[in-house]
């Protein structure tokens, strides 16, 4: 009895594996409602208040002094090994490629490119804003400060705002952002929120930010993932084209363009070939063949034949049963 191999819960794996990749019927895309606008219009205040409060210098300048004569990294100096190591979550070249590999699988299974093209964007935008507003406010860190009290701006820093932070916010929001279900995207935000908000802490413990830093950054990378939704016609052109290119290359490739045919190469499309009527004629006054009469049946089903006689190859001294025999001449016998 052939009994069948119970399957493991390794070949199950494989099996999903080397399932072939299928296009959600329904992919959910953000739009732009009224609850987005306003959180999108109130985080823009946020923003501008952070940094207008940093300009005239005031009372959040003097908590970011205070805050770094504290010198976190001294008085927690046991977790100081844990912080090097998590601050890397907000770092642009680990997290994009942990992202992108994961989002680049999506993509794979689902057989779309809005994954990959919508953390594009999003990491474009990052660059884009977060770039221009770090080098036009020239801002210096809490290492290089030169005047005790006062805003560092203006100043040829890079640091205002946080570019970890804002990049923490982006890179792992952007895994809510492309949720497929409602309870993926709480637990994504959730979870997003936690780890940026651990990334901004993490560098004003290291004494590499201000806490207004933390504070503008935290605005800038949800700015970026507020206003995503107005780029999704931008990214579904985008796609469409993408497609359409491999479309056409794999058509080339198929089907590869033949020389046109010259004027002696030109097919000439033939007529069906009529006989004669006097071949006609000749083929209908021949007389008919007739086969052998009865039902013609494989060879399993003849009945056998018995062979006549014997099968011995015949001999001069041998005498066939029922016969008389002569006597010899000399024996007599």
């Amino acid at each position: 009895m052939r009994t069948e191999r119970k399957l493991t819960r390794l070949d199950r794996v494989f099996a999903r594996l080397d399932r072939e990749p299928e296009r959600p019927a329904h992919i959910d895309v953000p739009r732009m409602s009224r609850h987005r606008v306003v959180l999108l219009l109130a985080t823009l205040a946020f923003y501008l208040a952070i940094v207008w409060a940093v300009v005239i210098t005031s009372w959040l300048v003097r908590l970011d002094w205070q805050v770094m004569f504290f010198r976190p990294y001294q008085q927690w100096s046991e977790i100081h090994w844990f912080v090097d190591y998590y601050v890397v979550l907000g770092q642009r070249g680990p997290t994009a490629v942990m992202v992108a590999a994961w989002l680049g699988w999506r993509s794979w299974r689902q057989h779309t490119l809005r994954p990959l093209l919508t953390l594009g964007a999003s990491l474009l935008l990052l660059n884009i804003t977060v770039g221009a507003a770090k080098y036009g406010m020239g801002r210096l860190g809490p290492h290089y400060a030169t005047t005790i009290g006062s805003n560092e701006m203006g100043l040829g820093g890079d640091i205002f705002p946080s570019g970890h932070t804002a990049n923490a916010v982006v890179t792992w929001g952007i895994l809510a952002y492309l949720a497929s279900t409602p309870a993926a995207r709480r637990w994504l935000s959730a979870l997003s929120a936690v780890v940026s908000l651990g990334v901004g802490m993490a560098t004003v413990y290291l004494g590499t930010h201000w806490l207004s830093d933390v504070l503008l950054g935290w605005a800038a990378g949800l700015l970026i993932l507020l206003a995503l939704p107005w780029f999704e016609p931008l990214i579904d052109r985008a796609e469409a084209q993408i497609f359409d290119l491999r479309d056409r290359w794999r058509a080339r490739r198929g089907a590869p363009a033949r020389a046109p045919l010259s004027p002696v190469e030109t097919p000439v499309r033939l007529k069906p070939r009529t006989a004669p009527q006097n071949e006609t004629a000749a083929r209908s006054s021949r007389a008919p063949v007739y086969l052998a009469p009865g039902p013609h049946t494989t060879r399993s089903e003849r009945a056998p034949v018995t062979p006549v006689g014997s099968r011995r190859p015949p001999h001069p001294d041998r005498v066939a049963r029922g016969t008389a025999s002569t006597p010899h001449p000399l024996t007599g016998g």
